[in-house]
């Protein structure tokens, strides 16, 4: 997949750990501020805030508002799969790093499946193979029956 160079205003909404994260939330479900806040651990207006960034930046859509259990209005939103169309470029990279940690940190390390490894290859063809793989992953359509997993991947020098 040909990935474009990301705008400004969209290297701008992905340069946050935070937003990243929302992103990832919203993936295959839509979720409210409210929710999102309950998620991460924040304060509803500070997920406010990343939330309107990125819808601004098309990486959330807003879908039809729903009657709350309080009778509030409730706008959900949803992840537009763009991330993934787009080259961040590295003012992105340590913020994935930051999104990753802070998501890691979460899980049981009993449910937490890692893998090492140190090899000689071209760097370039394997990152070509890797990216290929997640493309593959991001065109299929969810399993209903599976799993919700996350994926990162780091490639970086084994000296």
């Amino acid at each position: 997949m040909h990935r474009r160079p990301a705008t400004e205003a969209e290297a701008a909404a992905l340069a946050s750990a935070v937003r990243l994260r929302i992103i990832r939330l919203t993936y295959d479900r839509a979720l409210t501020n409210k929710e999102i806040a309950h998620r991460l651990g924040k304060d509803p207006a500070t997920t406010l805030h990343h939330v309107r960034k990125l819808v601004a930046a098309g990486f959330l859509e807003a879908q039809p508002a729903r009657t709350g259990n309080r009778g509030a209005r409730e706008v959900p939103y949803l992840s537009t799969g763009l991330s993934w169309r787009l080259a961040g470029g590295a003012a992105v990279g340590s913020h994935v790093l930051e999104a990753y940690l802070a998501e890691v940190a979460e899980v049981d390390p009993a449910r937490l499946d890692q893998t090492r490894l140190v090899v000689r290859v071209d760097r370039e063809e394997l990152n070509r193979r890797l990216r290929s793989l997640f493309d593959e992953l991001a065109a299929e359509p969810g399993d209903p029956s599976g799993d919700r997993v996350a994926l990162y991947l780091a490639v970086y020098p084994g000296d």
